[in-house]
C-alpha cells in the first residue's frame, strides 16, 4: 500500500485532534458562538469516534455538512471572502475534515489547516501573547506532522523533535525576517476589514464627555524624545479643534482647508521625538504644539491640527520636530475669527453679562480681557473633578456661579464661552495633556485617562494663544498629573494610582516589553529596514543587494547545520561501521541484511538460520541498538560491541 493511503491510526488521530484543538481555541472570540459550538461539537465527535473505534459518518453526510456551514457562514456575514468568514470557513473545513480521517493524506492536509488558522490569529490581533500561543500550535502541529507519518515514538519524544526542527528553522526565519524586501503597511492584517470601534479623543466634546475617556488606562501614543524631555507642563498634544458650539456640544468644522506643509513661520528652539501612535479609527494625528514638520502622507488643518489622509486603523510611526515658541494664525482671516466669535442666540446670561462688562472696561484689548478673565476663574475657586454634577439648559453658568465643579471640558467650555461674550475669537482644543515616563525604556506613555481640553484664543499681534484655564484652578493637573489634581477619595483609572508602586513597576516592565514588540517586530517597516542594514555597511540597500545578502547568509546558515548534522553522524558512525562488518560475516553465511530490516528482527532471523551462535549474535544486536537508539548508552557499549564482532566467526 502506498505510503499516501496508509490508514490513520489511532495516536495519529489523537494527535491531529490535538492539533486542531491548538488552532481552534485561540480562535474562538473571533466567530460567532454558533460556530464555535458547532466546531467543538465536530471535536468532540471526532474524541468519540477515536475512543470507541466507531466508523466514520458516510461521505454524503459531511457533504451535507460542508454544504451547510459554508451557507451559515454566508448568511452570518453576507460574505464568504474577507478575514472573518474567510476564517470562519476554515474552521468549518477544519472541523469537518477530522471526520474523514481515513489516510496519510487526509492527516497532511488537517495539519496543513491548522498552519492556516495559526496564521489567520494574526490578522485579528499581533501581541506578543498571541505570538507566544502562536509557538506551542505551530510546535504541536509540526509534530502532528511527524507522526502523520511515523506514530510509533512517544509524545513527549514526538515534541522533542518537532522542537528541533523548529530550532534548526529558527535561523532562517531571522534572516528572512531581517532581511526580506519589506512592503509598506502592516505586518499582519487586512486594513479594508479592520472597521471595529476604537476608543479615543471624538470630533465633538459636550459635558462629562472627556471626564469618561479619563476612566481608560488604554494607551493612546508612545513617544521617544531625541533630547531631553520637556517639562510636564510643556507636553500638549494638539488634535482637533472645535470652534462650533450649539449650546451644549462642541465640535469641528465640517469643512477643513488643508496645508500640505506648515503654513507660519517658526520660532524659537525646537523639539525632536518619535511617536508610535496607536490605532484611533479617525483621521487625526497627535503632536507638540506646534508642529515645525508633517508625517509622511499628512495635511495640516486650517486649524493646525495634522491629520492623516486615510483613518489611522494600524499603529503608525512618525518623526516630529515641534517649536513651542511658535505663533500661529496672526494674520488668520476675518471669517475664520468671526467663527471664532459665534455663539448660540440665547443662553447663559450671567456669563454673557460678565463678557459684556469685559468688553466695556477694556475695549478691544484682547491681552487685557484675556488677563481679566483669568484672574476671575483664579477667584472663583473652581474644583477639578472626575465626577462633576450633572448641568441645566445654562451650563455655562451653572458651572461658573453654581456648582462650581467639573472635568476639563467644563474649564474650557467655559472660558471659551466667556471670551467670546467679550469679543475676544476663541475655540476648544482637545487633545493630550502630559503623560507618564516609562523608567526602563525612557519612553513616554500617553494614555486616555491624560485626554484634556483647554483653549486658544485669537490676541491681535500674538495669533493664537494657548490658555488652559484648568491650570488656573488645578495646576497639579498639568505640573504632575490626573492623580495629583482630583479631590481625595474619588476613582481613579487604575494604572493611574500611585498607592500601588508593585504594580506600576511591574506595568513598567511589561509595557518596556510590549513596546520593544511592537517597535522592532510590529513596526519593522521599509524604513527601519533600511536604517538597520544602513547600520550593518550595506549602504543603500535595494531589493537586488538584500536578496544577494539573504541568499548568501542562507548558505551560510546551511552549510553550518549541515557540518552539525555530519557531526553528530560521526558520533555514531563507528557503531554502524562494526554493524556493517558483523551483517558482512553473517552474508557469508547466507544471511543477508537488508537496510530496511531493524537489528533486532535482524538478529531472530540470523539466530534462527545459525542457531549455534544465537546467543551471541542477539548480543551483539542488543548492544548495537543501544548505542544507536537508547538515549543515553553506556560509555563502554562501542567497545564491548567491538570486542564481540571481532571475535565472532560464524
Amino acid at each position: 500500500m502506498a505510503r499516501a493511503n496508509r490508514p490513520v491510526s489511532r495516536r495519529q488521530a489523537w494527535w491531529l485532534l490535538a492539533g486542531a484543538l491548538a488552532a481552534f481555541l485561540p480562535l474562538t472570540q473571533q466567530i460567532p458562538p454558533w460556530l464555535a459550538f458547532a466546531a467543538g461539537a465536530a471535536f468532540a465527535w471526532r474524541a468519540a469516534l477515536t475512543w470507541r473505534q466507531w466508523h466514520l459518518p458516510p461521505k454524503w453526510l459531511l457533504v451535507l455538512l460542508v454544504i451547510a456551514g459554508t451557507v451559515a457562514v454566508f448568511l452570518q456575514y453576507r460574505s464568504i471572502i474577507g478575514r472573518t468568514p474567510g476564517i470562519a470557513l476554515l474552521v468549518v473545513f477544519l472541523a469537518l475534515k477530522l471526520l474523514e480521517l481515513r489516510a496519510a493524506r487526509d492527516a497532511i492536509v488537517t495539519a496543513l489547516l491548522c498552519y492556516f488558522l495559526v496564521l489567520g490569529q494574526f490578522l485579528f490581533t499581533q501581541t506578543i501573547p498571541t505570538a507566544l500561543l502562536s509557538c506551542v500550535t505551530v510546535l504541536i502541529t509540526t509534530a502532528t506532522m511527524l507522526a502523520a507519518s511515523d506514530d510509533r515514538p512517544e509524545p513527549l519524544l514526538q515534541l522533542r523533535r518537532a522542537a528541533l526542527m523548529l530550532a534548526q528553522a529558527m535561523p532562517f526565519m531571522l534572516l528572512l525576517f531581517v532581511l526580506f524586501p519589506r512592503v509598506q503597511g502592516p505586518l499582519w492584517g487586512l486594513p479594508q476589514d479592520r472597521h471595529t470601534a476604537t476608543s479615543g479623543i471624538s470630533e465633538t466634546m459636550s459635558p462629562g464627555s472627556i471626564a469618561q475617556l479619563s476612566q481608560s488606562d488604554a494607551i493612546a501614543f508612545r513617544v521617544e524624545f531625541k533630547g531631553e524631555l520637556p517639562p510636564q507642563s510643556r507636553l500638549y498634544w494638539r488634535g482637533p479643534v472645535m470652534p462650533a458650539f450649539d449650546g451644549r456640544t462642541w465640535s469641528i468644522r465640517q469643512t477643513l482647508g488643508a496645508y500640505p506643509e506648515i503654513p507660519y513661520p517658526v520660532s524659537g528652539p525646537s523639539i525632536d521625538y518619535d511617536l508610535t501612535l496607536e490605532p484611533n479609527g479617525k483621521f487625526w494625528l497627535f503632536a507638540l504644539e506646534m508642529p515645525g514638520n508633517l508625517p509622511p502622507d499628512s495635511a495640516l488643518t486650517s486649524d493646525y491640527q495634522p491629520i492623516s489622509r486615510q483613518i489611522v486603523r494600524n499603529r503608525m510611526r512618525y518623526t516630529q520636530r515641534a517649536y513651542p515658541e511658535t505663533n500661529a494664525g496672526i494674520n488668520d482671516t476675518r471669517a475664520a475669527l468671526n467663527e471664532a466669535l459665534a455663539l448660540p442666540s440665547g443662553g447663559n446670561p450671567r456669563t454673557r453679562a460678565l463678557g459684556a462688562e469685559w468688553r466695556n472696561r477694556h475695549g478691544d484689548d484682547g491681552t487685557a480681557i484675556l488677563a481679566t478673565a483669568q484672574e476671575f476663574f483664579s477667584r472663583q475657586l473652581l474644583i477639578y473633578t472626575l465626577n462633576p454634577p450633572l448641568l441645566g439648559p445654562d451650563l455655562v453658568d451653572e458651572f461658573l456661579f453654581d456648582t462650581k465643579r467639573g472635568f476639563c471640558e467644563h474649564f474650557a467650555a467655559a472660558f471659551v464661552y466667556a471670551l467670546r461674550s467679550a469679543g475676544v475669537p476663541a475655540r476648544v482644543v482637545a487633545g493630550y495633556q502630559g503623560g507618564e515616563v516609562n523608567p526602563v525604556d525612557g519612553y513616554l506613555v500617553v494614555r486616555q485617562y491624560d485626554a484634556h481640553a483647554w483653549t486658544e484664543a485669537w490676541i491681535a499681534g500674538r495669533g493664537w494663544v494657548r490658555v488652559d484655564p484648568t491650570a488656573i484652578s488645578a495646576p497639579s493637573r498639568i505640573n504632575t498629573n490626573l492623580a495629583a489634581a482630583v479631590p481625595a477619595g474619588e476613582d481613579l483609572p487604575f494604572l493611574a494610582r500611585t498607592d500601588l508602586t508593585w504594580i506600576r513597576e511591574l506595568r513598567y516592565r511589561l509595557d518596556a516589553v510590549t513596546n520593544g514588540w511592537n517597535q522592532w517586530v510590529l513596526g519593522y517597516n521599509p524604513q527601519k529596514q533600511r536604517d538597520l542594514l544602513a547600520g550593518l555597511g550595506l549602504g543603500e540597500p535595494d531589493w537586488r543587494s538584500m536578496t544577494a545578502a539573504l541568499a548568501v547568509l542562507c548558505g551560510v546558515v546551511l552549510l553550518g547545520l549541515t557540518a552539525w548534522v555530519l557531526r553528530n553522524r560521526r558520533r555514531v558512525d563507528p557503531a554502524f561501521a562494526a554493524w556493517r562488518r558483523f551483517a558482512a560475516r553473517l552474508a557469508s553465511r547466507n544471511v543477508v541484511w537488508r537496510d530496511w530490516e531493524g537489528p533486532l528482527a535482524f538478529a531472530d532471523r540470523a539466530a534462527r538460520s545459525i542457531p549455534a551462535h544465537a546467543d551471541t549474535i542477539r548480543e551483539i544486536a542488543d548492544l548495537y541498538a543501544r548505542l544507536r537508539y537508547a538515549p543515553a548508552p553506556c560509555a563502554d557499549d562501542l567497545e564491548r560491541l567491538r570486542r564481540r564482532i571481532a571475535g565472532f566467526h560464524p
